[in-house]
């Protein structure tokens, strides 16, 4: 029995949640998933209600009247760590932008890295349906944060990722303070500071299949100040 759990933050991810869930249960079927629901108006936890039916392993965690991109990965670690056998967690995107195929190499990484990347931008990853405007972004974020911050890794920003329980359990990944997703170039920092082992898996990220992008003017901010704030952080 795998003693991996896969955390998907969600908010308005109905559409995309159910073909994703059987993804993942056909590539990895004795994986635990935790479904973290930030009280989506298009019902989406509700719709995670029905496939359990279906998917034993298949839990919700729903975080009513609260949202947040960092609370949800929070939550969700707090709930799955309270489970002392889980060896791994892998957190990646409700939206199919990163792809479960992925997950069982991922898996195998991380049985030597204490922490694994999903990344883009090492030998063979990619992206796939991507304005040149949305390109642009991604490369000057990643390569901002990695010049500030030192860590070593060429997608900082990666939210696929597969995290090495106990060093988890042993870092102060509580009082992180970043809200968007900054917060994935922090926990990323956390573990190089700790000298944790840190790899990458190439993928190709492909733009969501349905719904919203979260991304907005007050995230892009917060990843321009926060690498400062975390490189003179102690």
């Amino acid at each position: 029995m795998s003693k991996a759990y896969i955390a998907i933050p969600t908010y308005n991810e109905a559409e995309n949640i159910g073909p994703l869930t059987r993804e993942i249960f056909r590539h990895v079927p004795d994986v635990s998933v935790l479904v973290a629901d930030d009280d989506s108006p298009d019902r989406t936890g509700d719709a995670v209600r029905a496939l359990q039916k279906e998917y034993p392993r298949l839990s919700l965690l729903e975080r009513k009247g609260v949202r947040g991109f960092a609370g949800a990965h929070l939550a969700a670690f707090d709930a799955i760590l309270q489970n002392p056998s889980v060896e791994h967690i892998v957190t990646m995107d409700g939206d199919f932008s990163h792809h479960p195929r992925y997950v069982p190499e991922m898996l195998k990484a991380a049985e030597k890295y204490d922490l694994v990347v999903g990344s883009r931008y090492a030998t063979g990853g990619g992206v796939k349906n991507w304005s040149m405007r949305r390109r642009l972004l991604s490369r000057f974020g990643n390569l901002y944060a990695r010049l500030v911050t030192g860590i070593p890794c060429r997608d900082v920003t990666a939210g696929f990722m597969c995290i090495r329980a106990s060093v988890l359990r042993e870092l102060p990944w509580r009082s992180m303070q970043a809200q968007g997703y900054a917060w994935l170039i922090e926990l990323k920092m956390l573990f190089s500071r700790a000298g944790a082992a840190i790899a990458e898996v190439p993928i190709v990220f492909e733009e969501r299949r349905s719904g919203a992008s979260k991304i907005s003017r007050s995230i892009i901010a917060e990843g321009i100040i926060q690498p400062v704030r975390m490189r003179f952080k102690k």
